[in-house]
């Protein structure tokens, strides 16, 4: 039944399925049900189980088909990206479990400059962290590590100095995305995200340079 499918484009299928091929619903879940895991297993740092992330991104998944216009929008699958990530970090901002688990292990003032548009997993998400607080000026490859002990006063130096738009930007950038996935997400602009990304890392780099 799929194998008809694969050689046919989305938009072409999402035209079709309005036209009463329901079976292409089923098709197309199914296609991106491997982008639903990889957004659900990236946003897991936020806190949530993984299973009901994925149910999420899933539901994210079906209003994307549902909603698609293409006229209006990108690609299909850029259109899905958008959705899945907004609904799954829409669950996460619901939900009561702890928010500072990405902070949980270290935090580097120096990093490498690697893209953060890609989707990435727990190892890769504390990475980005580390990325966020890159100096930038050609300063030498030395680390300033915060451990455990003083990540109390880490999340008290956030919660107090990170406006609340900042701290969405955060969340969402230690799960990998760069500042135009951000920006999609929140439905804000781009050059505020990406001034937004600025200001955390002046002030992120500011507190690690005082320990």
């Amino acid at each position: 039944m799929t194998k008809r499918y694969n050689d046919i484009s989305d938009e072409e299928l999402i035209e079709r399925l309005r036209d009463g091929e329901s079976q292409i619903m089923e098709y197309l879940m199914e296609k991106y049900k491997n982008l639903v895991r990889s957004k659900a297993s990236s946003m897991y740092i936020l806190g949530g189980d993984t299973q009901d992330l994925i149910q999420e991104g899933m539901i994210g998944l079906f209003k994307a088909i549902r909603d698609y216009d293409s006229g209006r929008d990108a690609s299909f699958y850029t259109f899905a990206q958008l959705c899945v990530s907004r609904n799954i970090y829409s669950a996460v901002q619901k939900s009561a479990r702890k928010k500072h688990q990405p902070l949980n292990h270290y935090i580097s003032i120096y990093g490498s400059d690697k893209s953060k548009e890609n989707d990435v997993g727990m190892d890769s998400a504390i990475n980005g962290m580390s990325e966020m607080m890159a100096s930038g000026d050609g300063a030498n490859p030395e680390e300033i590590l915060i451990g455990q002990e003083n990540i109390d006063g880490l999340y008290k130096y956030i919660e107090e100095e990170l406006s609340p738009f900042e701290m969405q930007v955060l969340e969402l950038h230690v799960t990998g995305m760069g500042y135009v996935e951000i920006a999609k997400v929140l439905g804000k602009d781009e050059k505020s995200t990406d001034n937004a990304l600025q200001r955390i890392r002046s002030k992120l780099k500011k507190y690690c340079l005082r320990r």
